[in-house]
């Protein structure tokens, strides 16, 4: 009999978050375009500081937004998990996308918060609030 080291688990989890987590990006991407944006870029990392979910322009602004998906259930909301920390380390993150691409926009810069509540039946539900930090 072989024995497993018991990271299976571990793995086919993080698996399904990063499926979950990709599938709200996918849906706010899409509520930001439906609703007049264009999408400039996804997943921008910047070295350990971390990453920004989408990078949007809405007119002459930029925008900056955090996307947090959940499963219905017993999770927090998603809106919940906006903290002022990491409100804070948006607005880090939005400085150093604009100092790496040239500078601020005429329109200045907005920070967003899409949240994507996933339930076991029916249609997913997003929630976009402008503005936020």
């Amino acid at each position: 009999m072989t024995v497993g080291t018991g990271g299976g688990a571990d793995m086919n989890t993080s698996t399904a978050r990063g499926a979950l987590g990709a599938y709200g990006e996918d849906l706010a991407a899409r509520r930001l375009t439906d609703t007049g944006m264009t999408v400039l870029e996804r997943n921008w990392r910047c070295g350990r500081s971390g990453e920004i979910d989408i990078v949007a322009r809405d007119g002459d602004a930029l925008v900056v937004c955090e996307v947090k998906t959940r499963r219905g259930g017993a999770y927090e909301h998603p809106m919940a998990a906006l903290t002022p920390v990491k409100a804070a380390r948006l607005r880090d993150l939005a400085e150093r996308w604009i100092q790496t691409h040239g500078g601020a926009p005429p329109g200045g810069v907005r920070i967003d918060f899409v949240g994507v509540l996933v339930p076991d039946r029916g249609a997913p539900v997003v929630e976009h609030a402008q503005g936020v930090a």
